[in-house]
């Protein structure tokens, strides 16, 4: 159940960082109803980390709860904001969605 918990934190942090970049293109109103987007997936992505490291270790769970982050930012970066799908930029978040499998496969 923990890793569920982490991943969906994993989701939230996406979450956030999709809020910023929608309240970076936004005007008037809607900046603010993305900055509480923002604030909703902040407080429960770290409510959720908070409540899986108590079982799990630290070093595990923040590195999968950054790794989703980072790949899932990415992808909404490429697909929502038209960010360049680069061979560079594919290849290494790749590597980094390798590196959570291994410490999800690795870990107790």
């Amino acid at each position: 159940m923990n890793w569920i918990l982490l991943i969906i934190a994993g989701l939230f942090e996406v979450g956030f960082a999709t809020c910023l970049g929608k309240a970076k293109e936004a005007t008037g109103n809607m900046v603010y109803i993305w900055y509480v987007g923002f604030l909703i997936c902040l407080t429960i992505s770290m409510v959720l980390l908070v409540k899986v490291t108590r079982e799990l270790p630290i070093g595990t769970a923040y590195a999968v709860w950054t790794g989703i982050g980072a790949v899932g930012s990415v992808l909404v970066g490429i697909f929502i904001f038209k960010e360049p799908a680069t061979f560079w930029r594919v290849f290494f978040i790749s590597t980094l969605i390798i590196s959570v499998i291994g410490l999800k496969a690795v870990s107790e």
